[in-house]
């Protein structure tokens, strides 16, 4: 796996969608934007028998600093942290590649997949993890045996 750092072309473009189903997941490009030039929360998200599980790696973060919207079939993780400086008098930064501040993740779910009514949030350890549970007609069904007569 290659990474590939990503640089908005203009910060007011639109919020492109991560599709959750069918695109590369880690094809990221442009579809992620921070718009206080801070670091994107990097995501991992887990296909198990029974759910999804989305794990973003934020840390140094209070799970009161993040904001889970559920707008139709679109799942909307934002932060609007504000950013305090902890440096010394006469210190500066002279690379920064950790800071996360205001952000927007965007994903759209497969209403005929996905049970929606029923995701849960948590936040630890510097991971918040989203829980997206499949519709039972959405899970794979273990194989079976069919007698013959």
């Amino acid at each position: 796996m290659t990474l590939i750092k990503s640089f908005p072309i203009n910060n007011t473009l639109p919020q492109l969608f991560d599709d959750f189903f069918t695109r590369d997941l880690f094809d990221w490009g442009f579809r992620n934007h921070s718009t206080t030039n801070t670091t994107i929360p990097a995501v991992n998200i887990i296909e198990g028998p029974d759910d999804f599980r989305v794990e973003m790696a934020a840390p140094g973060m209070d799970k009161e600093d993040f904001n889970i919207e559920l707008n139709n079939d679109i799942l909307k993780i934002t932060s609007n942290r504000e950013l305090t400086s902890q440096l010394s008098e006469g210190e500066r930064y002279r690379t920064r590649e950790f800071s996360y501040q205001s952000f927007v993740r965007t994903f759209q779910l497969a209403k005929t997949v996905v049970d929606d009514s029923k995701i849960k949030a948590s936040y630890e350890n510097g991971v918040l993890s989203i829980i997206i549970p499949k519709r039972e007609e959405a899970k794979k069904l273990p194989p079976r045996q069919i007698q013959i007569s």
